[in-house]
């Protein structure tokens, strides 16, 4: 009896054919690096990032100097930078005297931050996470007014270094209460590193629906070593818009243990790799990861930083 051939199956992920990072570096990298870039230092680091064809771009934190000395000076560098449409900057904004700073600048969007539980708001803001999106129910409508695009960060949205596992149901409520305020973009952002893919697909599938017209984007720290797992399993249902830090820099002051971003460098290797378009040059944004751990006297976690990419060149 005749044996039949063995039939391959094929299963191709259904990726985007192009993804947008927006680089974070310049904000939250540098927000807990040891040593303080000077103003100048931070244009050119952006400009650097520019270049390499970034195209949007988290540019200041409107905070104050002595809390995050590392942010100081954030009306100095949004006017040090070139205004001409090629890319967007994006300014932080945690409370109403941070808006109005901000809209004194040419700043071109302005990002709030509601943390998800009421361990990390308070640590953060001194506020409940109730309270913050109070705040920002009242702020976003200014800043549109003034002609700025908005977003939402939602953080801690895997996990709660205080309060520990956070509810779905949570992110749903502040999602549909940020879109019936305005705002234009909800990120979810895995502010410790806890997430896993399945609990990625699992929150995207609850908190869609209540988006509307109002973009999604991921935010992914690598605590964990999980945070590329968990961009692929959002690239395969659709998701084309990832935060990242160039040369995985960032963490924040007040989630203990808290590890850095997805490198930009390690995420355009893997779109690049998987036939993706980031519309980023590498080789360029390898440069800059380069220049900058040496501007602050540390080795960056970027792991492309120190392999290169494949194949060599």
């Amino acid at each position: 009896m005749a044996i039949a051939p063995a039939t391959t199956v094929v299963l191709v992920p259904q990726l985007p054919h192009q993804v947008t990072i927006v680089e974070v570096g310049p904000r939250d990298g540098l927000q807990v690096a040891d040593r303080v870039l000077t103003v100048d230092q931070r244009i050119e680091l952006i400009m650097s990032l520019a270049a390499a064809g970034t195209k949007r771009l988290e540019a200041v934190s409107f905070v104050r100097a002595d809390a995050v000395p590392q942010m100081a000076g954030a009306e100095e560098v949004i006017a040090g930078l070139p205004h001409d449409g090629g890319v967007s900057y994006i300014g932080l904004v945690l409370n109403e005297r941070g808006l109005d700073r901000a809209l004194a600048t040419s700043v071109d969007e302005v990002n709030f931050v509601v943390a998800a539980a009421d361990g990390y708001s308070i640590a953060n803001s001194r506020m409940p996470s109730h309270e913050v999106m109070a705040q920002v129910e009242r702020m976003a409508p200014v800043a549109r007014q003034a002609g700025k695009r908005t977003s939402v960060t939602l953080s801690v949205a895997f996990g709660d270094p205080y309060d520990g596992e956070v509810a779905p149901e949570r992110l749903v409520e502040l999602a549909d209460r940020s879109v019936q305020a305005g705002i234009d973009e909800v990120a979810l952002a895995d502010t410790i590193g806890a997430a896993v893919p399945k609990a990625v697909v699992s929150l995207i599938g609850q908190v869609r629906p209540v988006l509307g017209d109002a973009a999604l984007r991921l935010h992914f720290h690598d605590t964990r070593r999980t945070a590329m797992a968990n961009v692929w399993a959002a690239l395969e249902i659709g998701v084309a818009d990832f935060d990242a830090s160039v040369g995985g820099l960032g963490g924040s002051p007040f989630a203990p243990g808290a590890g850095g971003n997805v490198a930009t460098e390690d995420l355009l290797y893997l779109l690049e790799r998987s036939g993706v378009d980031a519309a980023q040059d590498l080789d360029a944004v390898l440069a800059v990861a380069r220049t900058l751990g040496t501007l602050l006297g540390q080795d960056l976690p970027g792991a492309v930083t120190k392999s290169g990419p494949f194949p060599p060149r």
